[in-house]
């Protein structure tokens, strides 16, 4: 334990090359934090990590068939539903509403726009040129210059008598105002603010930061503890269990249960099952005799009420006799015969 801790400090040492050293506040705080860290998170790690056993049980043996059957009975109730729907309602559907909206509705209106938009819109792009032309003309030639006018006198009515207000008497008193409140604000709020923050804060706000730190580390080393004290105690209680209960079940298994069950196989099963065998053996040479029986009965009875059956007179093939020898005038062939 301690072999990891010396090179988790190294490391932490490697990264804060400019960390200040430690004083005797540090010092005075980190141990009494630590072991108050260590009694606080002992518990709660012990019941993290039973709660993340029995979590790890739960999930293999109950949530994931559960899901498993849940995610086929979804696919079974929504998504095996849906696929058919759109396969073979919705597709078809459009399809025969897209064929519909073309010869209803795209045809008619390409023919529309082809025949009757379009010289329409030509006729109205040459009145709109028209109308352009008369609009430049009449800017042009008469609003340009009324405008030109209007532009000179608001210039040296209005425009040049409002810069000279703003720039002599609105720019000054403007800044006069702005250095008065300036200085207003800066000796009323900002001085006791920059006091406060650098007198009473700052030097607070280093101290929680000492004691937030040191109370962080220990919290750290009180979980890393706490697990090895938690591993610990779920060994000892896993080797209880195993010597309290597996042990003894194993030995009663092994040592009476194995030995009766190869007594009771070898005295009773294996006995039993030879013979059942050499009764099913008779059984089944018993049944092949009786069907034999049954057969020639039939057979005797059917000769007698309709005759013995007429034996099968062999057809004559015009074959030679393997003395013989095949000539060209005689019908051998399958081709040549009567």
């Amino acid at each position: 334990m301690e072999k990891p801790q010396a090179e988790r400090q190294r490391a932490r040492e490697a990264r804060e090359p400019g960390r200040e050293p430690e004083g005797c506040l540090v010092a005075a705080i980190r141990l009494p934090v630590r072991i108050i860290a260590l009694v606080v998170v002992l518990p709660v790690r012990m019941v993290w990590d039973a709660l993340a056993v029995v979590g790890r049980i739960l999930r293999d043996t109950v949530l994931r068939p559960l899901g498993r059957a849940l995610a086929w009975l979804g696919k079974a109730l929504f998504v095996w539903p849906f696929v058919a729907l759109w396969r073979w309602v919705l597709v078809p559907t459009g399809r025969a509403l897209g064929w519909l909206v073309k010869w209803l509705v795209v045809v008619p209106a390409v023919w529309l726009y082809r025949h009757v938009l379009t010289p329409f819109g030509h006729g109205t792009a040459w009145l709109g040129r028209v109308l352009w032309a008369a609009l430049t003309w009449v800017y042009e030639r008469l609003l340009t210059p009324v405008g030109h006018g209007i532009r000179w006198l608001t210039r040296h009515l209005v425009v040049v008598p409002a810069v000279w207000v703003y720039r002599w008497v609105l720019a000054p008193l403007g800044r006069a105002v702005a250095w008065t409140v300036y200085w207003t604000g800066r000796v009323l709020f900002v001085l006791p603010a920059l006091a406060l923050w650098r007198w009473i804060l700052v030097p607070a706000g280093r101290v929680l930061a000492v004691v937030g730190r040191e109370v962080w580390t220990a919290l750290g080393h009180a979980w890393r503890v706490a697990g090895h004290v938690s591993l610990a105690v779920g060994r000892f209680l896993g080797t209880l269990f195993r010597w309290i209960f597996v042990e003894p079940v194993r030995w009663v298994y092994r040592g009476v249960l194995t030995p009766v069950g190869h007594a009771v196989r070898d005295a009773v099963l294996r006995p039993v099952a030879q013979a059942a065998r050499t009764v099913g053996r008779a059984g089944r040479r018993a049944l092949t005799a009786a069907r034999e029986s049954v057969r020639q009965a039939r057979y005797d009875v059917r000769r007698m009420l309709f005759a013995e059956p007429r034996e099968r007179v062999p057809v004559a093939r015009r074959e030679p006799a393997a003395r013989e020898t095949r000539t060209l005038g005689r019908s051998t062939t399958a081709l040549t015969k009567d």
